[in-house]
């Protein structure tokens, strides 16, 4: 799968910047929002080749969203690399289990976003 698209799901606009700084340079097309809500709205819209997705988050966290994600035919199959500050072994399962394809922990080098998107 060729990644050109990506959005950015993170409440914190200083990690919204930097991942969007990183992916930009390397030439992928990058959108981004506030909470997992917004997300799932914007996937609704124009569907993402990936999605980085922050876990704690007003509104909607990005477990609750990727499940959301998940239940509709048009964005069930959208790959989701978790981005967070959540390092517990049960957080990482449990992001597995809600359909990841990835997870990243804060901080974090240009180098493993990168890595996990050439995964894909």
């Amino acid at each position: 799968m060729a990644v050109r698209s990506v959005l950015v799901v993170d409440d914190s606009h200083p990690d919204r910047v930097n991942l969007e700084k990183i992916l930009s340079a390397q030439n992928f097309v990058v959108t981004s929002v506030a909470n997992g809500r917004e997300a799932v709205e914007r996937c609704r819209q124009a569907r993402p080749d990936v999605i980085l997705m922050d876990v704690n988050m007003p509104e909607m966290d990005g477990f609750a969203a990727v499940r959301e994600l998940r239940r509709e035919s048009a964005t069930k199959d959208i790959p989701v690399v978790f981005v967070t500050s959540k390092d517990q072994k049960a957080d990482r399962v449990w992001a597995q289990m809600q359909g990841a394809k990835g997870y990243v922990t804060k901080p974090y080098s240009a180098d493993q976003i990168l890595d996990q998107l050439r995964q894909l």
